[in-house]
């Protein structure tokens, strides 16, 4: 596969450019667990402005568009990894909506969790717990759940590629 068919790929995993560019520099893996190993490897040698940029590229649980444009396979994977929030009631969309908001105020990047398996009411019990955190610790908990997203992503790939 060309490299920038690979670029492509990899960034509908995980928005972060250094990450790509480890990604792509490691190549050609030999197996699966090799690829998701060296993605959390390389994952964890980034820095706070590393995990943001990933950040920018979700759509606030709830919501269809995120800060930086995404391909139609990132989009439909944000959708489906946040479909808890489609039997949610309004009220509870209402809240998370609000929470998101002040998430960001308080940190200056989208809330981010490992959406997957999740009702609204538990991103949103979750968002609420993580306000109360420190930023510095908040920003390593967010990374940590964009590590798992990417982990998932990449899990989603490999497995359409069989």
């Amino acid at each position: 596969m060309a490299k920038t068919q690979v670029n492509k790929l990899l960034s509908d995993c995980c928005g972060a450019s250094r990450w790509v560019t480890g990604m792509l520099a490691r190549r050609p893996f030999k197996s699966r667990a090799v690829v998701l190993s060296a993605a959390d490897e390389i994952w964890r040698a980034l820095d706070p402005a590393d995990w943001r940029e990933a950040f920018s590229h979700h759509p606030r649980i709830g919501e269809q568009k995120s800060a930086m444009p995404q391909s139609e396979r990132s989009s439909t994977w944000a959708a489906g990894e946040q479909s808890g929030i489609e039997r949610a009631p309004e009220d509870v969309r209402t809240e998370l909506a609000a929470a998101n908001r002040e998430y960001e105020r308080r940190f200056g990047h989208t809330y981010i969790v490992f959406a997957t398996g999740k009702s609204a009411e538990e991103m949103l019990a979750l968002a609420r717990e993580r306000l109360r955190n420190d930023p510095d610790v908040e920003l390593r908990v967010a990374a940590e759940e964009q590590r798992k997203i990417t982990g998932l992503r990449l899990d989603k790939l490999l497995a359409k590629g069989r």
